[in-house]
């Protein structure tokens, strides 16, 4: 069985839309996750297990989403010494902008990068998590080499469609 890697953790399964391209992007890179659904209000115990037995398990980076008060990330991040990385999720009536906030607010010592709020921010998170990981997998990291260089192609072929475009 492969060993998981990145802990995708959502607040609600309301996130899932979001969060399933976090997913994606890191099954493309061929990165082992794992997803739950764990509120750090609403089932605080069942988290900090979660949390706890993580190493065990072998997770090597978190991925938190969550909207309004996003506790999550910080949750994690006061359980545990791996990376957590906070999506902040658009909700509640500042569509986001106070999950953000929570996310990059964190106090001394209680470390959480804060990603874009959304899919954005979701696809990112997982990028990040790839880097953090291919700094001591090779294979990875040529995996997200040429992940960047396929980026670059595209843009230059829209470019040149867009160039033809404006010829005519």
């Amino acid at each position: 069985m492969e060993k998981t890697l990145v802990a995708i953790v959502m607040g609600s399964d309301s996130d899932w839309e979001v969060m399933e391209g976090c997913l994606a992007q890191l099954q493309e890179l061929e990165v082992a996750a794992e997803v739950n659904v764990l509120s750090a209000h609403r089932s605080p115990q069942d988290l900090v297990q979660y949390i706890e037995s993580a190493v065990e398990r072998g997770v090597a980076v978190f991925i938190a989403a969550a909207g309004m008060s996003a506790a999550l990330a910080g949750t994690i991040a006061a359980h545990t010494t791996r990376p957590v990385i906070g999506v902040p999720m658009e909700s509640g009536p500042l569509q986001g902008l106070d999950a953000l906030l929570s996310t990059v607010q964190m106090p001394p010592g209680v470390p959480v990068a804060a990603m874009a709020i959304g899919s954005s921010g979701a696809k990112n998170a997982a990028l990040y998590a790839a880097q953090i990981l291919a700094l001591s997998q090779p294979e990875l990291a040529g995996r997200l080499v040429h992940f960047k260089a396929e980026q670059t192609v595209k843009v230059r072929k829209k470019n040149q469609e867009l160039q033809k475009k404006l010829k005519k």
